[in-house]
């Protein structure tokens, strides 16, 4: 009875220890310093300060639907209703989606740059990698329908994290957006997480999801298999130009790859040469501009 109630101990021991490491690794993955990426950017000289703070804006405070603000600055330089929303990768803040902004800022679009929950400004506990952040998303969007009208045109960036949340959004909320960049997204949480853990823990992942899953449930109120882009991308009816960078080794390209096949018309697909996870624009940027160029001129946006 000893050996068996030892044995059932450890079990359980095992199972307890799995689940709440596994999960803590997810919901609390290590975030940079706000001022970190300020600075990173600013020293790269992919952001002036002086030039940014000179930009018409407004500071908002967005209410998520799950309690919190969120931290966004809504960026109007123009008279015009062609907006675009940037959402950024977990661990970074919008301080990283000033690069991006200022790209369509030259094409004559106003902007808006927000702190995903749990980053930057924002509130919220943890991340969920799109699956709380679809939501928030559809706040921002809410409120920009507020203060420039229902007619309002609008297209959506997002990098790593942000462009699952981007394809989820259009996906399984509202294909509301005119158009979508998606910047080396995942196209399956679960897969992801397979092959992440087959590289940073080696163990077999089927002794860590099946019980990881669960836990991820009980603590965060979401199933691994409710973040799968690729399961939605088929519901986008406007143009989504996906980009990768080819040696991406974190999220590999193959997954925009499988996520550009399933989605059936109104696509384009740019393989950046160089650049590791996240860095297609930072490392190829004439190409990355041209290819944006090229999307917005196809599509008419």
């Amino acid at each position: 009875m000893k050996k068996w109630l030892a044995l059932l101990f450890g079990l359980f021991t095992y199972v307890v220890g799995i689940g709440i490491y596994f999960t803590n690794r997810l919901m609390f993955m290590r975030k940079k310093e706000d001022e970190f990426v300020r600075n990173r950017e600013i020293t790269a000289k992919r952001v002036n300060e002086t030039e940014f703070h000179k930009l018409p804006k407004t500071k908002v405070m967005v209410a998520s639907p799950f309690g919190y603000d969120l931290d966004c600055y809504f960026i109007h330089p123009y008279n015009t209703k062609k907006w675009v929303i940037f959402c950024h990768g977990i661990t970074e803040n919008k301080w990283n989606s000033i690069k991006y902004m200022n790209l369509f800022i030259e094409r004559g679009f106003n902007s808006i740059i927000y702190d995903h929950r749990r980053h930057g400004g924002s509130g919220g506990r943890t991340s969920s990698y799109g699956y709380y952040e679809k939501w928030d998303l559809d706040a921002v969007i809410k409120e920009l329908k507020k203060r420039e009208g229902e007619d309002v045109k609008f297209g959506i960036h997002g990098e790593s994290m942000g462009a699952v949340t981007a394809i989820l959004y259009g996906g399984t909320i509202d294909d509301a957006a005119s158009f979508y960049i998606v910047d080396c997204p995942f196209s399956d949480f679960t897969e992801q997480l397979k092959y992440r853990i087959k590289q940073e823990i080696k163990i077999p992942s089927w002794l860590v999801l099946p019980i990881g899953k669960y836990f991820l449930k009980m603590r965060d109120g979401y199933w691994m298999k409710d973040v799968s882009p690729q399961s939605v991308i088929s519901n986008i009816q406007k143009p989504v130009l996906f980009i990768h960078s080819e040696k991406d080794d974190f999220i590999l390209a193959n997954m925009t790859k499988a996520l550009f096949e399933k989605k059936t018309r109104d696509k384009k697909l740019f393989l950046a040469v160089n650049g590791a996870h996240a860095q297609s624009f930072n490392e190829n940027r004439k190409e990355y501009e041209e290819a944006i160029d090229d999307f917005l001129e196809t599509f008419s946006l």
